[in-house]
């Protein structure tokens, strides 16, 4: 190849968003970033919401930024199960309410009288959350907000709609809302009747790489011109994520999507849903090239992010709080000295987190944190030995024995919660590419260009693009194994509805 190929990655997390530009010159991929912004969500009129038009403008920006004539074209990745709700003169609705909103509370309950949590399940493989966007549009029916809308679309789906005037539903995206037949691959009859939708009210589904089209005139005006089409690719970002794990052709492999959340799985040609995984609650969301990521869903640095918060509401300056601080008083304090079941509800929701972490443990007869260092302390020890109680599940339920962890996402650059995942796992941590979600992302933008014939092609170029930091563990498991019994007493706790 004469040319060097520039391609666009938005990536929006549910706390910031960014423009990165991938440059591929045949071997080797780098990225660039060309804009950076914060996703801040909004309370509006009594629902936490996403701010979505600014995070449209924000997009815009990034297009701009990133130099628009030498641009090949353009993808779009975001968080999975929102959506927004559009009219039959194609008009957004309203603000796409946020998963984490309180309208969904209780209704898995409610949605059983209409259809089992098995049943549901068994169609679609996906772990039960009340976030789910089957649950989120049975609270829309329920509480009649539906109102005038002929279409749903998905976060990045909207965006793309925004921004080429093309509806399409991808199926990574798609996937994680528990609305999809899992092996069929496509929507649910059955789903559907239980919540009174026809099919109409979803656009078409679509594999990631599929050519959306290309900007509207006036967005493309509005940008500098930018003549790059838009690529629907892998647009849940852990799907992205995944494929920017540096693994090799046939590697049965564990991965950590490391951010907010904590995605920890592997890789399959099919789902696998049975009893078992139905009481583990494993779920089974697509991925590129057709294959299931088998999952779960672990609620990750987020219990972080929401401490630092609360420390900077305190008042505490970045000397304390800062990440480089944290990690070092957290290096500090006594190990596993107390832990906290990091999935507990308690733990899903904005506010005072240090507190509630606080508070969980001295509900639950341990020591209680006093510093900030403690705190970090007891979230980093807490989400290693989930991570080890959940690869063990992985094992388990596919018949596969893991040789490491690896580890990608913005987490992996966290040298001291590696290596306690390292040393509580009994197995090497392999860290990085950090910025896996764009990697993924532009790496789809490949595939549809023809610069990579197949996800494992891609896999190789960003194992030639990205090096990745080894983590070997310290010492045997053993001597975790009473900390180890200790949190799965905590999930005991929680999976029996004890208070």
């Amino acid at each position: 190849m004469s040319k060097t190929l520039d391609f666009l990655g938005i990536d929006l997390g549910a706390s910031s968003g960014r423009g990165i530009v991938g440059s591929f010159d045949g071997e080797k991929l780098s990225l660039r970033e060309v804009h950076r912004f914060p996703n801040e969500p909004q309370m509006l009129n009594g629902r936490f919401t996403w701010d979505i038009l600014r995070l449209f403008a924000e997009s815009k920006n990034a297009i701009r930024a990133a130099g628009v004539g030498d641009l090949r074209s353009i993808g779009i990745d975001t968080w999975g199960v929102d959506y927004g709700l559009i009219d039959s003169r194609g008009r957004l609705l309203a603000n796409p309410v946020h998963y984490r909103d309180r309208r969904t509370e209780g209704v898995i309950r409610e949605f059983d009288r209409v259809m089992t949590r098995e049943k549901l399940y068994g169609i679609t493989g996906i772990q039960l959350l009340d976030f789910n966007t089957v649950y989120q549009l049975y609270a829309e029916r329920r509480d009649g907000t539906v109102g005038d809308a002929k279409r749903m679309l998905f976060i990045p789906d909207l965006l793309g709609y925004f921004l080429t005037g093309e509806q399409a539903c991808e199926y990574t995206i798609a996937s994680t809302g528990a609305l999809l037949d899992a092996v069929r691959r496509d929507f649910s009859p059955e789903i559907l009747s239980a919540l009174g939708l026809d099919r109409s009210f979803f656009a078409r589904l679509v594999s990631p790489g599929t050519p959306l089209g290309g900007l509207l005139p006036d967005v493309a005006a509005e940008v500098g011109g930018c003549r790059a089409g838009v690529v629907s690719i892998a647009s849940h970002d852990t799907a992205s994520a995944v494929l920017a794990v540096p693994a090799k052709k046939n590697e049965k492999f564990i991965y950590i999507s490391s951010g907010t959340w904590s995605l920890l799985g592997t890789e399959l040609d099919e789902p696998v849903m049975n009893s078992d995984t139905l009481a583990r609650n494993f779920t089974n969301e697509g991925g590129v090239g057709g294959k299931i990521r088998f999952l779960k869903n672990i609620m990750g640095l987020w219990l972080l992010q929401e401490s630092r918060r609360q420390w900077r509401r305190e008042g505490r300056g970045e000397d304390e709080i800062g990440f480089d601080a944290l990690s070092a008083a957290a290096s500090a304090a006594p190990s596993c000295r107390s832990l906290i079941d990091p999935d507990d509800p308690v733990f899903s929701t904005p506010g005072d987190m240090p507190g509630r972490i606080a508070e969980y443990c001295r509900a639950t007869g341990q020591y209680v944190p006093a510093t900030p260092g403690e705190t970090v302390r007891v979230i980093f020890d807490s989400l290693a030995l989930c991570y080890r109680r959940t690869i063990n599940g992985v094992a388990s339920l596919c018949n596969i024995t893991p040789t490491a962890i690896n580890i990608v996402g913005g987490g992996s650059k966290d040298t001291l919660l590696n290596r306690i995942t390292a040393d509580v796992c009994g197995l090497p941590v392999v860290a990085g590419p950090s910025e896996a979600t764009a990697v993924g992302n532009i790496a789809v933008q490949l595939m549809a260009c023809c610069e990579a014939a197949s996800a494992d092609e891609a896999r190789e170029i960003v194992r030639r693009s990205f090096p990745t930091e080894v983590y070997y563990p310290s010492s045997g498991t053993s001597d975790f194994d009473e900390a180890y019994v200790r949190f799965d007493r905590l999930v005991a706790r929680r999976e029996s509805g004890a208070v």
